[in-house]
């Protein structure tokens, strides 16, 4: 059976890691309990988050443990790290809601009942912690200066830094010493941006318990221009069904640029890179099939079976010239509304076609929003309910995005 370090490498996710030589071998040769920390800054994981997830996976099907840390604690925080200002306070009562959020999400790639996973909130051991004592038995480890050296806090320093986010990262190393202590927790991973944190925690352990720990970071989510996936002109891509449906999950993944397939096909889904570079090594329309698998695929580890067969025929009901297709994401409005007539603005914001009116405004004059086969060409445009057929309507935007449109 292949080194878990190598599979990770050769799929692309490793971005860098402390001794890598070392933790290669120790994955190789025991199971080994690590963690990846997330903070319940939204109701809903994001398509990013199956980055982590996925190499999380990875170790486990390998016989090692995971431990997936709801950030309970520490998002009462907020981690600075690649952030311009301050995040937002959220309040305990939304933390913990959010957290209880992703503990359902989680619990559909792992089995926490029977040991072989384990979930813990940070909020278990930081929410009471003394203060004073913690200060003395874990700030003391810490340079400032080699704090302010690190990237997430230097870049902030003309901005402005609040001494709040500044303890940020003895939380976080906190986290690590505590789960050793508990769970025998020997490698903290994490995204590229949680470099410096991962560090912290790394040297933490080794000062205080003098035994070997590891770090590793992994890469971005990212299109092959550097941009971050999982962004739409709308929002964000979330794991939620509710916030996304199953059929915008599909088409979104559906809808990646060429260049994107075998990187994507490599870091979300299962199948053998053998498979992945055959995919991604397709050329003209014959790609489009590779993209129609990574959709399915990722659709179906994140939402189910059933879910995934609902958004492909969906699909091709749109785009082969089979019509209309029950599944299509839809939005039911009052009929009152189109008595009187809805602007299409609003109607667009509505649907979740634009993230703004000015995005909005942006689309039709571009063009790209239609109502069944007719081109919005005003933003001015009313819609009423003489544009209904059937007591339903179809609004396009682009080629490739559709949403239907019912009244109660």
């Amino acid at each position: 059976m292949a080194n878990v370090f190598d599979v990770l490498e050769e799929r692309g996710y490793i971005e860098q890691s402390t001794h890598p030589d070392e933790l290669r071998e120790f994955l190789g040769k025991e199971s080994v309990t690590f963690y990846i920390g997330f903070d319940a800054t939204a109701s809903s994981l994001t398509m990013g988050h199956l980055i982590p997830i996925m190499s999380m996976l990875h170790l486990y099907k390998a016989g090692h443990r995971p431990i997936f840390l709801l950030g309970g604690g520490t998002t009462m925080i907020g981690d600075p790290s690649g952030k311009s200002e301050m995040r937002q306070m959220l309040t305990p009562e939304i933390i913990a809601a959010n957290a209880e959020s992703f503990r359902e999400q989680f619990s559909r790639f792992v089995n926490f009942d029977d040991g072989s996973a384990i979930l813990e909130n940070n909020a278990n051991w930081l929410l009471d912690l003394n203060f004073m004592e913690f200060m003395r038995d874990v700030g003391r480890h810490f340079s400032v200066n080699r704090m302010l050296s690190m990237e997430a806090y230097k870049s902030r320093l003309d901005a402005g830094l609040t001494f709040l986010e500044f303890s940020y990262i003895l939380t976080q190393s906190y986290d690590f010493l505590e789960l050793y202590r508990r769970h025998g927790c020997r490698l903290q991973m994490g995204g590229s941006d949680q470099w410096s944190n991962i560090l912290g925690g790394y040297e933490l352990v080794r000062k205080v318990e003098d035994e070997p720990v590891f770090g590793l970071t992994l890469k971005l989510l990212t299109t092959s221009a550097g941009h971050k996936m999982g962004k739409t002109e709308a929002g964000t891509i979330w794991l939620d069904a509710e916030r996304t449906s199953p059929y915008e999950f599909y088409q979104y993944l559906r809808n990646i640029d060429d260049a994107d397939v075998e990187n994507t096909l490599a870091l979300l889904t299962f199948l053998p890179m053998d498979e992945v570079r055959r995919l991604g090594a397709l050329e003209g329309s014959e790609i489009n099939r590779a993209k129609e698998v990574l959709a399915f695929e990722v659709t179906k580890f994140v939402h189910g079976e059933e879910e995934a067969k609902k958004a492909q025929a969906t699909a091709q009901a749109l785009f082969g010239g089979g019509g209309v297709d029950e599944n299509m994401p839809s939005t039911v409005l009052d009929r009152a509304v189109f008595v009187e007539g809805l602007d299409i603005l609003t109607l667009l914001t509505e649907l979740g076609l634009a993230s703004s009116r000015s995005e909005g405004r942006r689309l039709v004059q571009q063009g790209g929003i239609a109502l069944g086969d007719e081109r919005v060409e005003q933003i001015e445009r009313l819609v009423t309910v003489d544009d209904f057929a059937d007591e339903e309507l179809i609004v396009r935007k682009g080629k490739k995005v559709y949403h239907r449109v019912l009244w109660s």
